[in-house]
């Protein structure tokens, strides 16, 4: 999450100055079945990594590391590959790396009807042709989207543990009407890293601690931790992620793959566990931008159970992958934000790189152009979400089944207490306690907030910069390179650009830029409202002109 301008504080800064404390450690590990009796994955354990800067241990290659969509579906139209074989592979590297092995423990639960489906999409398209490029296609979800299957819905709380959805989120409806293959659930940082100050990222109560596959010692960011890792490591070619603010931006950046964090209202929020009806959506997470861009068209639409989509009408396309050119950055006028610079000369420099390679692929810099500091922001984004998720999982809690005993905010904050040795060993509930003090959506200071928050984004902000300086678009390092995971004093700060984007609501793409001694750093697009497509082009052109993502390697520590 950004929550660090020039001269600003940090985010946990800023929670220790609004709240109060406590920590835990519950996990698990699951046990996958095997000959296609794959059951959801129960808690396990937090493993252990040597420092010594070696693998970990020695990772088998697999024949769909780095593979497209487009090659995947190569294969299923010549036969060379099913669905359902394409699922089992994907399953027993899941087994392999994600369960042992490194041990990643991105997947918090595997979907246990995925190869039934994935077999019967194949006699579909055996009968009557392909649904479209994402038939057969696995893809994993965050945790926090609902599913109306045999799946759980938590949010990584053990305090959700045994809730399944009445009914699909909007997302998993168009995905599954896709033809996709729900494969899994990923881990997150518990509850969507709106839960307590010191935070871990990658970390819940169900889920445990999703780990880094550049350096499995180093944090994977989040709250989409697990979707990022999955997609990394090769466990899928393709993840839901959602963002707040810099949730899919920087587990994308740190794990070195694509993530688009798309204008609030192009996909529906509608099943998804909330935190901000101004703030929240899902976005596609894929190891290059085309896959993202497939995945991208396949979400959108006008949901009835989301009235904010109703803005995407006549604006929203079906398939984006018609705007990539891999010479679309020429001609481009392109900002360069500078707010999450100079803080780490390696970044600088990659950066750096990154925009010679736009120079030399015909892009012109306007360099540099601001956007007001966090100080000017003070206290506003975060008295939204506050005010916000109080209204938003309160409206949630309250239409699940009656099996689930958490009804409300403050059922989840006594249910933290009462199980404090799981859900409160590693850090408290801080923001948990002060959402639920705070009051309706009609209050002044919520919505004094709200004006304050979306003046200084928009008005003041993005909309100002591109205006001025008559942009395409704005770039920044996304985030800097991942920190050594903290069980004790939680997330460091990553200096990222998430924040001005995600509060304005407006889109925003991360790209891999290069590696700071071998761990990733993506470089960031983002730009005017429904301006996807614009911003894609621009995303696929850099891609194409720098090649910038490596597959990680799984060592222990940085070399």
């Amino acid at each position: 999450m950004w929550w660090r301008g020039q001269g600003g504080e940090t985010l946990n800064q800023f929670r220790t100055r609004k709240a109060g404390v406590s920590r835990r450690e519950a996990l698990r590990l699951a046990a996958l079945a095997s000959s296609g009796a794959w059951a959801g994955c129960g808690r396990g354990q937090e493993g252990t990594a040597s420092t010594d800067g070696k693998p970990a241990l020695k990772v088998p290659d697999s024949e769909f590391d780095e593979i497209t969509v487009d090659r995947l579906r190569e294969g299923m139209e010549s036969g060379e590959y099913t669905a359902r074989s394409i699922a089992e592979k994907y399953l027993g590297r899941i087994e392999q790396i994600d369960k042992k092995g490194p041990a990643v423990n991105a997947i918090i639960e595997i979907n246990p009807d995925a190869l039934s489906i994935a077999a019967e999409l194949d006699r579909e398209r055996q009968a009557n042709g392909s649904r479209g490029p994402l038939h057969g296609i696995p893809v994993i979800l965050k945790d926090n989207l609902d599913t109306g299957d045999r799946m759980q819905t938590t949010a990584g709380s053990l305090a959700l543990e045994g809730s399944i959805a009445l009914r699909d989120s909007f997302v998993a409806e168009r995905l599954r009407a896709a033809g996709a293959v729900i494969l899994a659930k990923a881990n997150l940082s518990e509850w969507a890293n709106f839960r307590g100050r010191n935070s871990v990222s990658g970390w819940s109560g169900r889920g445990g601690l999703t780990r880094n596959p550049y350096a499995l010692d180093r944090n994977a960011c989040g709250s989409s931790s697990g979707s990022a890792v999955a997609v990394s490591a090769n466990l899928c070619p393709l993840a839901i992620g959602t963002e707040t603010n810099g949730s899919v931006i920087c587990p994308s950046s740190i794990n070195g793959v694509v993530g688009i964090k798309p204008t609030v209202g192009l996909i529906s929020r509608s099943g998804i566990i909330p935190i901000s009806h101004n703030q929240d959506t899902a976005g596609p997470m894929a190891r290059t931008v085309r896959d993202a861009a497939l995945l991208l068209g396949a979400l959108t639409g006008v949901d009835p159970r989301d009235m904010t989509t109703a803005a995407s009408e006549g604006r929203l396309h079906a398939d984006y992958t018609q705007f990539l050119d891999s010479d679309g950055l020429r001609g481009a006028r392109i900002g360069v934000w500078r707010g999450a610079m100079g803080f780490s000369s390696h970044v600088d420099q990659l950066i750096g790189e990154a925009l010679l390679a736009m120079k030399e692929r015909g892009a012109e810099l306007a360099d540099p152009v601001e956007l007001p500091l966090r100080s000017a922001y003070g206290d506003a984004p975060f008295e939204v979400l506050l005010h916000e998720f109080k209204a938003g999982l309160n409206g949630y809690l309250a239409g699940l089944k009656q099996n689930v005993t958490v009804r409300g905010l403050s059922d989840v904050i006594a249910f933290n207490e009462q199980h404090a040795d799981e859900e409160l060993r590693h850090f408290g509930q801080e923001i948990l306690l002060a959402a639920n003090e705070r009051g309706g959506l009609d209050s002044r200071p919520y919505l004094d907030a709200l004006a304050k928050a979306r003046r200084l984004s928009r008005t003041e902000g993005i909309g100002r910069a591109m205006s001025e300086h008559r942009l395409d678009a704005i770039v920044s390092p996304s985030t800097g390179p991942s920190w050594v995971t903290d069980l004790v004093h939680g997330d460091r700060s990553s200096h990222g650009s998430a924040g001005p984007a995600a509060i304005a609501g407006y889109p925003h793409i991360t790209v891999p830029a290069g590696l700071v001694r071998g761990l990733p750093v993506g470089i960031s697009f983002f730009g005017a409202r429904f301006s996807e497509a614009l911003l894609l082009k621009l995303a696929y052109g850099f891609e194409q002109a720098t090649k910038s993502r490596q597959p990680p390697r799984f060592l222990a520590s940085v070399e």
